[in-house]
């Protein structure tokens, strides 16, 4: 993904900044290209589009000198239709490249190779293939130590850990691989700084169950490739027993009950047990292609709308060592199905949200308190006075249920005080509930 690439990047490169956040689109890449400082030597930005003609404007006012394209997908097809239309607008910042640029492709995509007769910039490429000017070999997968493989870059072959989990995972290391060395960075240092980054929230996250098992958290999004990649990651892990929550498609490619049917399919090969959460039409599709598969009824299940139903059904059973997969739509939040199998209450069990930040950020979601004080090994908080006016103020800054409809609030604004009964404004005006573009 590019939110991994960026984040690789950007550590490969040892800066000192904020890594990117997946923040990509509109005024949040403005406010990305704003923080950085004319002393700065790089600058590591992630662009992502929603229509035709934004890949355009952004490469105008960014002028790039590095670009990176990871690979060519098919979430975009409601807006655009076609990969080659994809292909085409996200070739957009690869044109506005200068002779002295450079474009770092997916050698192993073809509609991103496809690219490299687009620029007049030199051209790199990084990938699992031979013809790779940057590959990996020998990929392995291990639940607690990551990912291993053996790394060909600059003429020399060297052994490569990452904490990052999933094959899927490593071209994004093989990209910030061959930036850095063409700035400058030495082979020795970068490696080091990419065996310890850490997977973004929600992207194959991994997380302990209370009882022992393990969680693979993969709830950011859910198209047709990610559902996938997903499935494979889980079938690397030998020895265990493997479960899914698989939720719905997100903007499938064509008939919906196709590829339910053959998601089913992938899922009989490599789950012992499966809830699925989402529609009675998707899971009657699903099971279907399951069935048709070899895999007996009983292991099949459905937990509606509900996340909280579905951690119900797979705790009753989970035993230490299980591998447990969770996957879905942002809208679902199933991440709600992990925090409750490892242990930490969420009250919220809406179906669908528009919270798109995750749910850590939720107010309904709560997390552990700090402790501090004496006996306990942290400093007390130093006294402070606060003001009526400062009071006042604070209330407006605080967080507010992006889940919460008319009903919500209404019953909130009756239990509450009157100076707490108006929301703030930008929640008011909508301004924070959109989501960064892919």
């Amino acid at each position: 993904g590019k939110t991994t690439a960026a984040r690789a990047i950007h550590a490969a490169l040892g800066l000192a900044r904020r890594p990117p956040q997946g923040w990509n689109s509109g005024a949040f890449l403005a406010a990305e290209v704003l923080r950085l400082r004319p002393g700065d030597r790089h600058g590591v930005l992630e662009v992502g589009i929603s229509r035709r003609g934004t890949m355009a404007r952004c490469a105008r006012f960014i002028r790039p000198d590095v670009v990176v394209v990871t690979s060519i997908g098919s979430e975009h097809h409601l807006s655009l239709g076609s990969l080659e239309t994809t292909r085409a607008e996200k070739a957009e910042m690869v044109r506005a490249l200068p002779p002295t640029g450079l474009a770092v492709l997916n050698g192993d995509d073809a509609n991103v190779l496809w690219m490299r007769g687009q620029t007049r910039a030199r051209v790199l490429t990084f990938g699992f293939s031979a013809a790779c000017d940057v590959r990996a070999s020998a990929v392995s997968l291990d639940m607690h130590r990551g990912m291993r493989f053996l790394l060909h870059a600059g003429g020399t072959a060297r052994p490569m850990t990452s904490r990052l989990l999933g094959r899927h995972q490593v071209p994004a290391l093989l990209a910030a691989i061959a930036v850095a060395l063409e700035e400058g960075v030495p082979l020795q240092e970068l490696l080091p700084r990419l065996g310890a980054l850490d997977a973004m929230p929600e992207r194959l996250e991994f997380m302990a169950a209370k009882n022992g098992a393990s969680l693979l958290v993969d709830t950011y999004k859910s198209v047709w490739e990610t559902s996938l990649a997903g499935l494979d990651t889980l079938q690397g892990f030998d020895g265990q027993r493997k479960i899914v929550i698989q939720g719905e498609i997100e903007n499938p490619q064509g008939p919906q009950g196709r590829m339910y049917r053959e998601l089913g399919t992938r899922l009989a090969g490599i789950a012992a047990r499966v809830v699925f959460v989402g529609s009675s039409r998707a899971f009657e599709s699903l099971a279907g292609g399951a069935r048709s598969a070899g895999m007996p009824r009983q292991r099949l299940e459905t937990a509606g709308r509900s996340p909280q139903r579905a951690a119900e059904l797979v705790g009753a059973d989970l035993r230490p060592g299980d591998v447990v997969l969770i996957k879905g739509r942002n809208a679902q939040h199933l991440e709600r199905a992990a925090y409750r199998l490892a242990g930490r209450p969420v009250s919220c069990d809406v179906g669908m949200c528009r919270l798109k930040t995750g749910c850590a950020t939720c107010p309904l979601t709560p997390r552990p308190r700090r402790k501090c004080g004496p006996g306990t090994g942290a400093p007390s908080p130093p006294p402070r006075s606060i003001s009526r006016a400062a009071s006042s103020r604070s209330h407006q800054t605080r967080s507010w249920p992006h889940c919460w409809g008319p009903r919500q609030y209404q019953e909130h604004r009756h239990r509450s005080p009157p100076h707490r009964r108006t929301p703030p404004r930008r929640m008011r005006s909508n301004r924070c509930r959109g989501r960064p573009s892919d």
